[in-house]
């Protein structure tokens, strides 16, 4: 048995423009998900995939040869969307190795997530990664070709450490920085409850007309100071500058103006706006105190979401 594991993600900055070169702070996290590999005889690829719970939430078998779907089934959504993004995936890797699989009698394939997948931590971009890695190609290629995306999530997933992530086609330039501030204690990431669908933030932002030239040179500068900020207040000022700074562009209000208005601290929405986790600065008592009053029951400390 094989077993491949791929970390979750954070985009701290940049989000939005990091599809179009921006540098980007980002974080992978201690949560993630497996992939196991176990050679059989049965002339097909029968795949299990299981929640954080660890119960199975979608299965489905896959001819070997052309990866042809001969059944699905889920308790959570469309089985038949999961298995037919599943196939391009393993098309699209093969494709990119013609030797993915083709000595093969047969496989069964698991994986396990280790956060619920409504967290938007990476499920797509951990099974991408760990697939990549299993059929030994470009993670950064397969996910050009078959899902889409600037990339930042599969670097995530392959470093252990906080990225600069600046997207360049399949070959991302990725520096790994000391991003270790003092005040992590109070830093602290919020669940708004809802689950954020990035394809359509991405074709969302693809659709406006800006100059994001100029936009791209700020949001640099910004994770820059972001990355060496010593003290609470500064990266309190940096993140609030860098919500003003997107909001122009997206034409959407900072979401401590939508929702958390009289919040005595800083937030930043993370990755694409209107769900997801946010990033928010305080005393811990008083974080937990005001979101819960407010039902954002999910709230998670700094050290226990980022890898050390």
């Amino acid at each position: 048995m094989d077993t491949y594991y791929s970390n979750g993600k954070l985009l701290i900055s940049g989000e939005y423009l990091v599809l179009d070169g921006a540098v980007s702070l980002a974080l992978p996290t201690k949560f993630g998900q497996s992939l196991q590999v176990t050679q059989t005889s049965n002339v097909n690829i029968s795949w299990k995939s299981y929640n954080v719970e660890k119960q199975c939430w979608f299965t489905a078998t896959f001819d070997l040869k052309k990866f042809k779907i001969m059944n699905c089934s889920s308790v959570e959504t469309d089985a038949e969307k999961v298995a037919t993004t599943l196939q391009a995936i393993l098309s699209t890797a093969q494709e990119l190795n013609p030797n993915f699989l083709q000595n093969s009698k047969g496989v069964a394939v698991s994986t396990s997530l280790t956060f619920p997948n409504k967290w938007g931590l990476g499920t797509s971009s951990t099974l991408i990664n760990s697939i990549a890695t299993w059929a030994k190609v470009n993670p950064f290629e397969l996910l050009e070709k078959s899902f889409g995306g600037s990339g930042y999530d599969i670097a995530c997933a392959r470093y252990n450490t906080p990225i600069a992530y600046q997207r360049n086609g399949i070959d991302p330039i990725i520096t790994q920085v000391d991003f270790n501030p003092n005040f992590k204690d109070q830093l602290f990431f919020v669940y708004l409850n809802q689950k954020q669908d990035s394809k359509e933030g991405i074709k969302m932002y693809k659709s406006l007309e800006v100059d994001k030239s100029s936009y791209i040179e700020q949001l640099n500068k910004l994770t820059e100071s972001l990355i060496k900020a010593k003290e609470l207040i500064e990266f309190e000022k940096i993140i609030t500058k860098h919500e003003n700074v997107l909001s122009q562009i997206l034409k959407i209000k900072p979401v401590k103006e939508r929702l958390f208005s009289n919040y005595k601290g800083a937030i930043k929405s993370l990755g694409a706006w209107g769900g997801d986790f946010v990033l928010v600065t305080g005393k811990e008592a008083y974080v937990k105190e005001y979101f819960s009053h407010k039902n954002y029951n999910t709230i998670i400390a700094y050290k226990n979401m980022i890898l050390d």
